[in-house]
């Protein structure tokens, strides 16, 4: 799995966590929906997401890194 993967996954189940604690527990919770959904508008045009780096860090691969170790021999 590449980062980019890994990036959709984790804030798509941050979403939905959030949505139904908001149900369920506090409509506070909506508070984390919307920091996700404002990071993933800016990271859009900055190319700035903090999970990225660390997944990088880590050694995940990126779709790039993938698609060109792929064909070198």
């Amino acid at each position: 799995m590449t980062s980019e993967r890994i990036v959709f996954v984790v804030a798509g189940l941050m979403i939905l966590l959030s949505l139904t604690l908001s149900q369920l527990h506090h409509p506070y919770w909506l508070f984390l929906t919307a920091f996700v959904g404002l990071n993933l508008f800016q990271s859009g045009f900055t190319q700035f997401c903090p999970l990225a780096i660390i997944l990088r860090k880590i050694g995940v691969p990126s779709e790039a890194q993938k698609a060109t170790s792929c064909c070198q021999k």
